[in-house]
């Protein structure tokens, strides 16, 4: 097992990345013990693993409480939220229990802002079951829901006590999961380092293949570039902002098709695309480096072509992007490979041509 730390100032965690750790209750006992926990999770994991971790929970002596939810992105909204708050309240759950959140990015965010609001807040542990929720979204403590206009609009950053990231619940996860996933260990390589995206150009096939080695690897390293912002800019106030490198057009592409279509990975990934592209023709990056980010993301099987929406309808869900300052569009462009910064001054034709670029 290989633990990462994230240094928050007085509020440190931990991720453990390996295999067979979901049922580990020496993993959950430090947070765990004499206490009623929620085991949030949806009906495509619950079979595959609640079990597991309801036992490991007993162990650590702790008293389970399954709360159920729908699968997928449309899950992800006000209706599921009052569910679960619902759940908790039924159970009598009081400001002394705790969340584990086990499935993927969609449950992470969900359960993650139940816990964030229920009585004020409550703390919680991340199980992420998925590839993109071990190397991004269970990593950071933003949580959040979904608002018709915008993806991820109303939510909390609220930090888990610990990440359990079981590598061998990828072995459950359907090719296209796996593919979403990659996409966010691309874009950390992409704005942090030039040496990891050599490495994913090297082993790219082995990632699809599922090679256990690799997969840990690529997950420690996302994490460890990931707790580095995170621990220096915790509220996205300044650098933790160039993590949303490609998200401007991924979560348009989310919106504009409705939720659920497209899977958070695949958006991004042609977000990214449109990015570079972008990046490019406003003068601050080399053609061929866009052309490596594009070649790595169509290597994964990833789709580096935006659906058949208008311009003016890609501008119109960006309006609502989170980096929006004084009604202007702002981008996370790249300078080279491993640095990338925030944009304020991007000539609207330009933006209206990347993404005309990859349509």
């Amino acid at each position: 097992m290989q633990v990462v730390s994230v240094a928050l100032a007085g509020r440190p965690y931990s991720i453990h990345i390996g295999a067979n750790l979901l049922g580990d209750a020496h993993l959950y006992a430090p947070h765990v013990a004499g206490k009623r926990v929620a085991v949030v999770t949806n009906d495509v994991v619950a079979p595959l693993y609640l079990d597991r971790v309801q036992q490991a929970l007993a162990h650590a002596g702790a008293r389970p409480v399954p709360v159920l939810i729908d699968d997928g992105e449309r899950a992800k909204g006000w209706q599921t939220l009052d569910r679960v708050i619902e759940a908790l309240l039924a159970a009598r759950l009081g400001r002394d229990s705790l969340i584990v959140a086990l499935g993927g990015g969609v449950v992470g965010d969900l359960a993650g802002f139940a816990a964030a609001v229920y009585q004020r807040g409550i703390p919680f542990i991340q199980a992420p079951t998925t590839l993109l929720a071990q190397v991004d979204s269970s990593v950071g403590g933003k949580t959040a829901i979904n608002h018709a206009r915008g993806k991820n609009m109303v939510g909390a950053f609220h930090q888990p006590l610990a990440v359990i990231a079981d590598v061998s619940a990828l072995d459950s996860l359907p090719d296209r999961e796996l593919r979403a996933g990659i996409a966010e260990v691309i874009k950390h390589g992409v704005v942090l380092d030039p040496q990891f995206v050599a490495w994913l150009e090297a082993n790219i096939d082995a990632l699809l293949a599922r090679d256990r080695a690799a997969l840990e690897h690529a997950i420690q390293r996302s994490c460890e570039l990931k707790a580095q912002i995170v621990a220096a800019d915790e509220r996205e106030s300044g650098r933790r902002a160039i993590l949303n490198f490609g998200h401007t057009f991924g979560h348009a592409i989310e919106a504009g098709v409705g939720y659920g279509k497209w899977l958070h990975g695949e958006a991004v990934a042609t977000g990214m695309v449109m990015a570079a592209e972008l990046s490019t023709r406003a003068g601050i990056l080399r053609r061929e480096d866009a052309e490596r980010v594009k070649a790595l993301i169509t290597r994964a099987g990833l789709p580096v072509q935006g659906p058949m929406l208008s311009t003016e309808r890609y501008l119109e869900l960006m309006q609502v992007d989170k980096k929006a300052a004084g009604g202007k569009l702002r981008f996370i462009l790249l300078e080279a490979l491993g640095r990338a910064a925030l944009h304020g001054d991007v000539a609207p034709a330009l933006v209206r041509d990347s993404i005309a670029a990859a349509q």
